[in-house]
């Protein structure tokens, strides 16, 4: 792990890093030990390590005492796209323009970017333990389940987890080894991914510890308050 830049503000620590050529940012209280839980943050599609909810969960997760770490996903943030990105890309916005269904086209993709995510983000997190020492959780919806479900399957060292948002098609398999606490938020009345499929995929998590929670509205009106919950569920499972 090589720190870059370092900057503190708030009571916040924030170093920002690379691992390998994968750049990734670190939240800690300014005065913290080693020894505090840390959560590792899935950003969404089209986002970045960086971006407002990232920043934003980091910090109420700062506060209430954890570490936060989040990398840029392949082809996102300070990452180059390939032509393979840019073609899945266009198609999304091609179907969102003409009303088609973008769910086949965000799970394909999603689901590529997953096979190199895991391992950059494993690789992370074994350079994030020499710094942080504590129990690890994560936090991902949208893009950050779709990599998080799987990278949680493989890793145990994920001891807890909060996703949301997401199509079962082609994690329900994987969903089946979870077997840690799972808090999962769904949209009632997502204009893209419908009830039962939301529904499906938090039946087909292996714990035998899980919450959902559901709210009224469409795929973007998910309520702030929905990150305030994911803290309270770490503090339950990590502190």
């Amino acid at each position: 792990m090589n720190f870059t830049a370092d900057t503190t503000y708030d009571g916040i620590l924030e170093r920002e890093f690379t691992v390998g050529d994968v750049p990734g940012v670190l939240w800690t209280p300014d005065t913290a030990s080693a020894d505090v839980p840390l959560v590792l943050l899935g950003h969404g599609g089209g986002r970045h390590k960086k971006a407002p909810a990232m920043t934003g969960r980091a910090r109420i997760l700062v506060d209430a005492g954890f570490a936060a770490a989040c990398i840029d996903a392949p082809g996102h943030g300070d990452r180059p796209r390939t032509a393979h990105d840019e073609r899945e890309i266009a198609l999304m916005q091609k179907a969102m323009a003409t009303g088609e269904p973008v769910g086949p086209i965000v799970v394909r993709y999603n689901g590529h970017l997953a096979e190199q995510a895991v391992p950059e983000w494993q690789a992370t997190l074994d350079a994030l333990q020499d710094v942080i020492h504590g129990p690890v959780g994560y936090f991902g919806l949208n893009m950050g389940t779709a990599t998080g479900v799987p990278l949680t399957a493989v890793d145990s060292r994920i001891t807890a987890a909060a996703f949301g948002l997401f199509w079962p098609d082609n994690l329900v398999e994987t969903a089946r080894k979870i077997t840690v606490p799972i808090e999962y938020t769904l949209q009632w009345d997502d204009e893209h991914i419908p009830r039962e499929a939301g529904l499906a995929l938090f039946d087909a998590f292996g714990s035998t510890v899980k919450s959902l929670h559901a709210n009224t509205g469409r795929h973007k009106d998910l309520p702030r308050f929905e990150a305030d919950s994911a803290v309270r569920f770490f503090l339950r499972h990590l502190m």
